[in-house]
């Protein structure tokens, strides 16, 4: 009997792509939400983008100069690769607009944080925001709402303050700024600050997890004393840092601050209201996503259409610190199922450049680092379709057989063999000779599973007998 396998089967390839068919092979249908509207007397976006764009005006004017003085070829824009603007740059800016070089430091900071320029090691780049800074009111808020959300890098912090009565502030602030968008108008700070002791309180009292005091049924066993705890947060007065938010808040926009109370901008009021919705929207979730850690968040997104997900990923994100959830995130891309390797990963893309240094770290983790390649040459402006080119052939190799486990584990068969179009390799017997050379985990279940959805009797019969050398260790 001869045999049928061919010996030099072509496959029908088409360029390889992220992540993405796992998730749309089991999409369900989801009940339409009618559009939500802004509370009555919001301007228009439009008219939100003109403010947003008088108060970024002279960020803008900065990145604009550094597009064209620090272009290809240019001079490096940074001192330490950490975004500092060099001194040299910080004069020669200062010359050609006019400005103090305090001023070029203020207004690059500002440009940064809102995304009009983004810092790469020692290079600075325009950001897209600023490509489109003319034309994509979008673009213009969504920049602006960066800068917002950056609030407390904008504005020095007061010295000799601890820094967990900084933090426990900051985690504090969205109440306050809640409280001003229902109030619709002046507050005075007296007010605020009662409702920002409160809250503080209510953090304090949220850490505390062991009881210290007298157990009337405990037994008779003699007392040991705690460690006192060193509590310095607690005494700490907020006046002062209440002060300092404020006046942050007010330097980009989200308020005005004056004559002992705060009133939000119209600018301010509609990024609360967007924040509180995202919120509503990830609670109306079927799921409930924004109560769910990162996992069973990404669990709940994986039947979602890709632009739904992105909508709970920023839901989620906006309910927490923006660096504990990139630790969660990285965490779950972490475990065992590749689909929410690469669901937490489209969730990092989301987060952006906060994300990019739990990114980088991530490339010393072979089981990571294909998925922190392709994040930052998409970070970096590569398009997203030609940023596999950043991959060797061995990382190419781990990310199909990853994403096939993804796509073994919750898809269908027919979204198996159009994943076996995606190789790189040019014929059947290199594409098993690599995959059992890559060293994946889930190779023998990957070919298993390739070998039973595969209408060829042949080419079933060939990858069967390379999952079972790979079984006995061949």
């Amino acid at each position: 009997m001869t045999s049928r396998i061919p010996r030099d089967s072509r496959l029908r390839l088409v360029r390889p792509r992220p992540l993405a068919a796992a998730p749309a092979a089991i999409e369900q249908r989801r009940v339409r939400r009618p559009a939500p509207r802004p509370p009555e007397g919001t301007p228009a976006p439009a008219e939100l983008a003109g403010m947003a764009r008088s108060v970024l005006a002279a960020a803008a004017r900065v990145a604009r100069w550094a597009d064209r003085a620090l272009g290809p070829g240019g001079d490096s824009a940074t001192a330490d690769g950490k975004a500092t603007l060099s001194d040299a740059t910080a004069r020669r800016a200062a010359e050609a607009l006019g400005l103090t070089v305090d001023q070029v430091r203020a207004d690059w900071d500002t440009a940064r944080l809102a995304g009009l320029i983004e810092v790469h090691g020692d290079s600075a780049r325009p950001g897209w925001r600023l490509r489109a800074w003319d034309r994509d009111d979008s673009a213009v808020l969504r920049g602006w709402v960066a800068l917002c959300d950056a609030w407390s890098l904008a504005c020095p912090e007061p010295e000799d303050h601890e820094p967990a009565a900084v933090a426990e502030v900051v985690t504090a602030m969205p109440q306050v700024l809640s409280f001003l968008q229902l109030s619709a108008g002046p507050v005075p700070v007296p007010q605020l600050l009662d409702l920002l002791e409160q809250r503080v309180t209510e953090l304090r009292t949220e850490r505390c997890e062991v009881d210290y005091g007298p157990r009337p049924d405990a037994p008779d066993i003699p007392a040991v004393a705690p460690e006192p705890r060193p509590a310095p947060a607690a005494d700490a007065p907020l006046q002062p840092l209440l002060d300092w938010a404020l006046r942050a808040l007010a330097s980009v926009g989200a308020l005005t601050y004056g004559e002992g109370q705060a009133t939000l901008t119209p600018l301010g009021s509609w990024a609360v209201w967007v924040k509180l919705e995202q919120i509503c929207v990830a609670a109306q979730s079927p799921a409930g996503n924004i109560e769910q850690g990162a996992e069973d968040m990404l669990r709940g997104c994986a039947r979602l259409r890709p632009a739904a997900a992105r909508a709970e990923y920023r839901a989620w994100l906006a309910a927490r610190p923006v660096g504990s959830a990139v630790t969660e995130l990285i965490a779950a891309a972490r475990g065992e199922d590749a689909l929410l390797r690469g669901l937490a990963f489209e969730a990092l893309r989301v987060v952006g450049g906060p994300a990019e240094p739990e990114v980088r770290a991530a490339l010393d983790e072979p089981a990571l680092r294909p998925y922190a390649l392709l994040w930052l040459a998409e970070h970096d402006g590569m398009d997203p379709e030609d940023a596999h080119e950043v991959l060797t052939r061995e990382e190419a190799t781990w990310l199909w057989v990853d994403t096939a486990a993804a796509v073994a584990d919750h898809g269908e068969a027919p979204l198996l063999l159009r994943h076996l179009e995606t190789a790189v390799q040019p014929t059947v017997p290199a594409l098993l000779d690599e995959v059992r050379a890559v060293g994946h985990p889930r190779t023998v279940q990957v070919l298993v599973a390739l070998a039973a959805a595969h209408p060829d009797p042949a080419f079933a019969k060939a990858v069967r007998r390379a999952a079972f050398q790979v079984h006995k260790g061949g």
